[in-house]
C-alpha cells in the first residue's frame, strides 16, 4: 500500500466509445490526487463510465489509466450473493477461520500464512460494521438476511477493510434510508486517501474538497464543496448571459454599419454613373476613378461583412457558454385542491406487510406530506395500498379525489411506445397537438416527443413518467411519489422541484432526500417505524 500523500489515479490521452460508435471521451487528460472529489454532470455525461475506466472495469480504446496504490470501487448497482455469510462478503472468511483454528490449538503452518500480519482482522471488521451502523448484523449471518440498503453498506465495509488508497463511489446513497446515509456521510467525511464520488446527494457533495464537473467529454475543476460550486456556477452564468447581451448588441451594430455602408456605396455608385453619363471628365480619368471606387467599395463591403461574421461568431460562443438548464414550467389549474377539501382518509389501516395506521388519518386540501423511515418499514407498501395496487388486510384507505402513483421502478411507461403515445394513453381525450404542446413544457420538444420510452436516459424517463401522470385526465389532485429523486442527476432534481411548484394538488412523498423534501415545501411529516405510522415534528426527522 502506498502512503496516502502519494496515492493518485490519472488518465492520459484517454479515448472511449460504446460499441455503437458513440464517443464518450476523446483524448481526456485527468488526475485525482489525495482528498475528496465530487464528480458531477448531467445524466448521460459519462460519470459512471469514467469511474469504471478508473477502476479497470472498462478498457479504454486509446490512452492509459495509471493508478498509484490500491483501488476500491463501489458500483451504482450493488449485488451480493444472498447465500454468502457476512464474513465472506467482507472478504475475511479465510483469515477468520485460520485465526479460530490457531486459537483452538491448531498450529499448522498454513493457518499462520493465511493470517499473515492481520491478527486483529475480526476486531477491525466488527469496528467497521459498527461505524456503518451494521454492528447488529454479526459476521455469521447471511447476506440474504440484510436489507438492500444494508447490503450497500456491507459492500462499503468490505472496501474499507481492504484499506484501499483510492476509493471510487458511484451513487452510494441510492436506496439508503436517512440513518444509513448519515453513516455513509460520516465514512466519507473521515476518509484520508483519494476519494472520487459520483452522487446527486447534496449533503454528501457538501463534504468534498473539490468538484470536478464532466460536460461534453471535458472536466472543469471547482475548489470547495457543492455549495461553493453552485455559487461559482451562478457567477459564471451571470457573466455568460452578460456576454450574450454584449454580443447581441455588437451583432445589431455591425448589421446597422453594414446597411449604412451599403446605402453610402449605392449613393456613390449612382453619383459615379451620373458623372459618366454627363462626361464631365476625360474618359481615362473617369475609368480610373470608377475602378478605384469599385475596389474601395468591395473592400469596404468585405470589411463590414467580416466584422458582422465575427460578431455572430462571438454571439454563438457566448450562447454556447450559457447552460441550457431548462426548467419545467407547466400550468396545471385542474390539479388545484381547495383548502379543507378532504383528499385521503386512512382508517384503522393494516397493510399486507404488517404496517399499521391506528385510528383515522385525514389528508386535507393541498397538503404536502413527507413519509419517512428506515428501509423495510413499509413506506412503499403503504403507498401501493393507498394507490389501490394492494388490498389492505384491515381497515380502509379512501381517496376522495383522482390520484396517481409514481413508483420507484417508473413502470408506468410502455417502453415500445413513444413519449407522446405514452402521455396520450393517460389523456385519451386530448388531441395530438394538445399532447405535444403540453409535453414541450416538460422539455420534450419536437422530435424528442417521438423517442421510444425504452431509449430514454434515467432523467428523461422520469420526466416522461411525471408528464404522463401530471397531464393525465382526470387531472390528479393527489400525487403519490416513491423515492422520486433516486437515480436523478441534480439538474433533473431541480426540474422535478420546479414541476411540483406548478402542481396545486396534494402530495404524499416517500423519500430519504431531506434537502429535496425541504425544497418542495413539506407541510407535515409522517414517520413509519416499528410497524406504526405517526406524525412527527420537522426537527425530529433523521
Amino acid at each position: 500500500m502506498s502512503s496516502a500523500s502519494s496515492s493518485s489515479v490519472s488518465l492520459s490521452s484517454l479515448s472511449f466509445a460504446w460499441p455503437d460508435g458513440t464517443t464518450v471521451f476523446d483524448g481526456l487528460d485527468l488526475s485525482f490526487g489525495p482528498g475528496r472529489t465530487g464528480l458531477v454532470g448531467v445524466n448521460g455525461s459519462g460519470k459512471s463510465t469514467l469511474l469504471k475506466l478508473l477502476a479497470g472495469e472498462l478498457a479504454p480504446a486509446d490512452g492509459t489509466v495509471k493508478v498509484m496504490g490500491e483501488v476500491g470501487y463501489l458500483p451504482q448497482n450493488v449485488t451480493l450473493d444472498t447465500a454468502l455469510r457476512v464474513d465472506q462478503a467482507l472478504g475475511i472468511a479465510e483469515r477468520r477461520a485460520a485465526l479460530h483454528a490457531i486459537e483452538a490449538g491448531d498450529t499448522a503452518e498454513r493457518h499462520f500464512e493465511t493470517v499473515g500480519d492481520d491478527w486483529d482482522v475480526e476486531e477491525r471488521a466488527l469496528v467497521t460494521l459498527g461505524e456503518l451502523g451494521l454492528g447488529h448484523i454479526g459476521l455469521d449471518r447471511t447476506v440474504g438476511e440484510v436489507s438492500g440498503g444494508e447490503s450497500v453498506l456491507l459492500r462499503l465495509a468490505a472496501l474499507l477493510l481492504r484499506r484501499p488508497d483510492v476509493l471510487l463511489l458511484d451513487e452510494p446513497t441510492n436506496n439508503l434510508d436517512l440513518y444509513a446515509r448519515r453513516r455513509l456521510h460520516q465514512a466519507v467525511a473521515t476518509w484520508s486517501g483519494v476519494l472520487v464520488v459520483v452522487s446527486h446527494d447534496r449533503e454528501l457533495l457538501d463534504l468534498v474538497d473539490q468538484i470536478a464537473e464532466l460536460r461534453s467529454g471535458e472536466v472543469a475543476w471547482y475548489g470547495g464543496n457543492f455549495s461553493a460550486y453552485e455559487e461559482a456556477l451562478s457567477v459564471e452564468q451571470e457573466a455568460a448571459e452578460r456576454m450574450v447581451r454584449v454580443a447581441e448588441a455588437d451583432v445589431r451594430r455591425q448589421k446597422r454599419e453594414l446597411a449604412d455602408a451599403q446605402v453610402k456605396l449605392a449613393r456613390r455608385k449612382r453619383y459615379g454613373q451620373k458623372m459618366w453619363e454627363s462626361k464631365r471628365e476625360p474618359k481615362i480619368v473617369m475609368g480610373a476613378r470608377k475602378r478605384a471606387a469599385q475596389e474601395s467599395a468591395g473592400k469596404h463591403r468585405i470589411m463590414h461583412e467580416e466584422r458582422l461574421a465575427e460578431a455572430r461568431e462571438r454571439l454563438d460562443d457566448a450562447v454556447d457558454a450559457v447552460r441550457d438548464e431548462d426548467e419545467i414550467r407547466v400550468d396545471l389549474p385542474y390539479t388545484a385542491v381547495p383548502p379543507g377539501r378532504q383528499v385521503l382518509t386512512l382508517e384503522n389501516l393494516a397493510t399486507a406487510y404488517g404496517a399499521r395506521v391506528g385510528g383515522i388519518l385525514d389528508l386535507r386540501g393541498p397538503e404536502r406530506i413527507a413519509l419517512v423511515g428506515r428501509n423495510g418499514t413499509g413506506k412503499t407498501t403503504l403507498l401501493r395500498t393507498v394507490a389501490g395496487e394492494l388490498a389492505p388486510t384491515e381497515g380502509t384507505a379512501t381517496a376522495h379525489v383522482p390520484l396517481r402513483f409514481l413508483p420507484q421502478r417508473l413502470d408506468v411507461l410502455d417502453d415500445e411506445l413513444t413519449v407522446a403515445q405514452n402521455v396520450a394513453r393517460f389523456a385519451p381525450g386530448a388531441t395530438n397537438n394538445r399532447v405535444r404542446a403540453r409535453l414541450a413544457r416538460f422539455l420534450f420538444r419536437g422530435a424528442r416527443a417521438d423517442q421510444r420510452a425504452g431509449t430514454l436516459s434515467g432523467g428523461e424517463r422520469f420526466r416522461a413518467a411525471l408528464a404522463a401522470l401530471m397531464l393525465a385526465e382526470p387531472a390528479p389532485q393527489l400525487l403519490l411519489l416513491d423515492e422520486p429523486t433516486n437515480n436523478l442527476d441534480l439538474a433533473s432534481v431541480r426540474q422535478l422541484t420546479s414541476a411540483l411548484e406548478s402542481y396545486e394538488g396534494a402530495l404524499l412523498v416517500a423519500s430519504h432526500d431531506l434537502p429535496f423534501l425541504e425544497s418542495i415545501g413539506i407541510t407535515r411529516w409522517l414517520l413509519m417505524a416499528d410497524g406504526e405510522l405517526r406524525e412527527i415534528a420537522p426537527e425530529d426527522v433523521g
